[in-house]
This record gives structure tokens, C-alpha cells and sequence, in this order.
């Protein structure tokens, strides 16, 4: 049996776009030197659990993790997909950490995917499942994604530490994605956005929302913020709250912007007990998301920062005709993506500043990726 030879990588940062890359591409991955100089070197439980959750939909995928925890060797499979599947994400890292990667392979597999995800809905580390729904899904509808069979129900909501959220995530499958060119912002003209808090009373929370709006209102008038408190069983023992707002624009753009402050105290919260517990005030929280959203407006593009590497790898995935779009400022995450877009497949950005915006225009070539499992109707 020939032996098998692996594409060596270092560190984590990337890992998760690796993981998809190398299933892209059937090109098997060794990973080393993760965080080893750190206090506590090696992987995490949360990346662990995205190895497990790739196993889950790939049939003949295996990974093998050294004993220090410091390196691993994935074998991708071939995407299979399947309904009434279930994972459970553990308490790190939210569901939003999870759900890119899922949707990319998602795309590709032989079957739609339907799986059920546990853990943390909101977190202040990754996209909430509000930013997928409302952001995510429209991208991903530029590129060819049908709107049916793309759907995440919520059916409950849950914070750190202990979780509880529960979401029905539902991918449909695609022959191949449609180019691109999509380089007009258009103008803001709404702004939508919704609320969630667990054991933190009403009044904080319209506290926050109010605040929100009266940054918005003197530019736009047609501001709606809504409220869920779907929280789930584990949700007593911890409480929080947070705000997901994206404006749309007058060329169907969904720019987003999420926050979520969490604490483990297990007695209801008030609103004058902020100060005295040492927790950020609902106002201050409303405040700096509209803020953080003007910021991004502000920047130009035709996607958030947070979306700009799911922009790129969409672009690169396409068939083998050129994609073009415009972003505001490169984002660290939207670098790490060209490179390991070009590592893997091969494919070039030609990259073109824009001084009278201030933005940046990018054109590929796709790597004309197909899915060959079966004919797509």
C-alpha cells in the first residue's frame, strides 16, 4: 500500500479553513507546532469537536492527534451529508465557530444536510446565528445557493458557560457555484436587528436597544430592532445578552456587526446592579455595536470584515470564469484566506487599491469546483 503523504502546516490560526481546503481538494494535512508556546500547548476542545463534526458528514475521514495534543493528521473524505444528524459543539466556542466550515462542505456533499447543533448560540468571539441568517445566507444566495433548502431554525438560545441553544441547520446541495461581479455597495437604507438576553431584566435590555437606535436615527429613520428570549434549559445557570444588527443597502448588501456580553453569576440581574457587579452597562453595549456597524459601513465593500473570507473562498470556488468585488480594508482573516487559497488551490487574486474610496477591488480566475457525486436537479 503506497504510504500516505501529507501536506505539512504549522500553528492553528488557520486551521479551520485548512480543514475545508483539504477536503476541497482530497489533500491529506499534518498539522504541527499548535500553540506550543503557550501554557497550555495543543489543540482545544472546540477544535477537537470540529474534527469530529467533519468525521460526521465525511465518509472515510480520520484524524489522528499525537500525544502532547501538539499536532494531527487529517484524511479528508468524501462529503456525504445526511439528515437528522446531531452534534454536539461543547461550551468554548459558539455554534457560529462551526457553522462556515459546515456550510462550505455542506455545498458540496451527496445528500442535503440537516443536523442539529448544541451549545452556545451567542458568544463574543465568532458570528452569531443571527449574523448567518441574516447576513451569511444572502452571500451565499449570490453565489447560486437556491434559497431552498438553506434554512436555521432556533429553538433555543444559550450563552457561556454552561450553553443550552439548540439550532436545526439545513444545507442544501449544488452542481457547482455561479462568478461574480459585485462591486456596488449601494446606499444604507434600513437597519434591522435583533436582541437576546437570559435572566437579565426587561429594562436593561430596552436600555440597550434605545441606545442603539439613537445613534442610528439622526442618518436613518427606518430602524426596527426586535427581541427573542428563546432561552435554553441550562440558560439559569448563566445569564447574558447581546444585539445582532445588519444594514441593507439599496443594492442588496447585508453589512452586520453582533456582540454578546456573558457571566456565569447565577442571581437574576437588575439594572442597577451593573456598576456594582462590575458589568458592562446595557447602554454602553448598545453604543458600541452601532458604533462597530457605522465602522463598517464606513469602510466600503460589499461584505463586512468578519465575511471577507468566506467572500474570497466562494470566489476561488467558482467555476473557471473571473469573479469580482470590492472590499473595504483588508482584514487580517481576508489575508490568511488569498494565501491559503493560493497553498491549495492554486488560484490567484489580482488585487487593485482604490484611492478615491478607499476600498480594494479583487478578481480571480475559479478553480472550477463541481460536484460530481450525482446530477443536481
Amino acid at each position: 500500500m503506497e504510504k500516505t503523504r501529507y501536506k505539512r502546516l504549522s500553528g492553528s490560526q488557520n486551521l479551520r479553513q485548512q480543514l475545508v481546503l483539504s477536503t476541497f481538494t482530497f489533500t491529506p494535512i499534518q498539522i504541527h507546532d499548535i500553540r506550543t508556546n503557550e501554557t497550555w500547548p495543543g489543540l482545544r476542545k472546540y477544535e477537537v469537536s470540529l474534527l469530529k463534526l467533519l468525521a460526521l458528514v465525511c465518509h472515510g475521514c480520520s484524524f489522528e492527534i499525537n500525544d502532547t495534543g501538539t499536532g494531527f493528521k487529517f484524511k479528508p473524505g468524501i462529503v456525504m451529508g445526511g439528515s437528522k444528524l446531531e452534534h454536539d459543539c461543547g461550551f468554548e466556542r459558539s455554534i457560529g465557530y462551526f457553522l462556515e466550515p459546515l456550510i462550505l462542505i455542506g455545498l458540496f456533499a451527496k445528500k442535503p444536510i440537516t443536523i442539529t447543533l448544541k451549545g452556545l448560540t451567542n458568544d463574543s468571539k465568532d458570528p452569531s446565528i443571527d449574523t448567518f441568517r441574516s447576513t451569511t445566507f444572502p452571500i451565499l444566495k449570490r453565489f447560486g445557493v437556491p434559497s431552498e433548502g438553506l434554512e436555521l431554525e432556533i429553538k433555543s438560545r444559550g450563552c457561556a458557560p454552561k450553553g443550552g441553544g439548540e439550532v436545526v441547520v439545513a444545507i442544501p446541495v449544488v452542481q457547482s457555484l455561479t462568478g461574480v461581479t459585485w462591486t456596488d455597495e449601494g446606499l444604507v437604507k434600513r437597519i434591522r436587528g435583533v436582541t437576546f438576553s437570559t435572566r437579565v431584566s426587561v429594562q436593561s435590555e430596552n436600555t440597550m436597544v434605545h441606545a442603539a437606535r439613537g445613534v442610528f436615527h439622526p442618518f436613518l429613520p427606518d430602524v426596527h430592532i426586535f427581541t427573542d428570549h428563546r432561552a435554553g434549559p441550562q440558560a439559569g445557570e448563566s445569564h447574558g445578552y447581546g444585539m445582532s444588527i445588519v444594514a441593507e443597502t439599496t443594492s442588496g448588501c447585508y453589512i452586520s456587526a453582533d456582540t454578546t456580553i456573558s457571566h456565569s453569576r447565577g442571581e437574576h440581574i437588575s439594572e442597577v446592579d451593573y456598576e456594582k457587579k462590575e458589568l458592562v452597562p446595557p447602554k454602553d453595549v448598545g453604543l458600541k455595536i452601532a458604533s462597530v456597524l457605522l465602522g463598517e459601513i464606513g469602510q466600503g465593500g460589499v461584505v463586512d470584515s468578519n465575511h471577507q473570507g468566506l467572500l474570497f473562498l466562494l470566489c476561488a470556488l467558482c467555476p473557471q470564469d473571473v469573479s469580482k468585488v470590492r472590499v473595504g480594508k483588508l482584514s487580517p482573516y481576508g489575508i490568511d484566506t488569498l494565501r491559503n487559497i493560493n497553498d491549495f488551490l492554486g488560484v490567484k487574486f489580482v488585487i487593485m487599491p482604490c484611492a478615491s474610496t478607499s476600498t480594494v477591488l479583487l478578481k480571480c480566475v475559479g478553480c472550477g469546483l463541481r460536484n460530481l457525486s450525482r446530477k443536481i436537479s
